[in-house]
């Protein structure tokens, strides 16, 4: 019967210290992890504003319109880039929330 009553309290402690040693091994670069995500943040806005800037520019010198082509892509890149990062963030979001229940399914 004492078996019986140690094996759920064996069960959380194990999962416990399996929790604490991934959160160990996922806050390698701690500061560094941080400042590579806010780069990568970004960097996914940066690239689609600047893609659409450069075929806004090229456009506007081969189709001259009423309306800057240029403006246009500007938008239309910090619209994707936002897009394409909020879709990242979400990502992740859910990834660390499936960790954090498997977590609590050990125990």
């Amino acid at each position: 019967m004492q078996n019986d009553q140690r094996d759920p309290l064996s069960r959380r402690i194990q999962a416990r210290e399996q929790r604490k040693l991934r959160a160990r091994q996922r806050k390698t670069d701690g500061v560094w992890v941080g400042i590579g995500t806010f780069g990568m943040v970004g960097w996914s806005i940066a690239i689609p504003t600047l893609i659409g800037i450069a075929l806004g520019i090229w456009l506007d010198a081969q189709f001259p319109q009423r309306f800057s082509w240029t403006l246009t892509l500007l938008v239309g890149g910090v619209l994707l880039g936002c897009i394409n990062t909020w879709y990242w963030i979400d990502r992740e979001q859910r990834a660390i929330a499936r960790a954090e229940r498997s977590d609590d399914e050990l125990e």
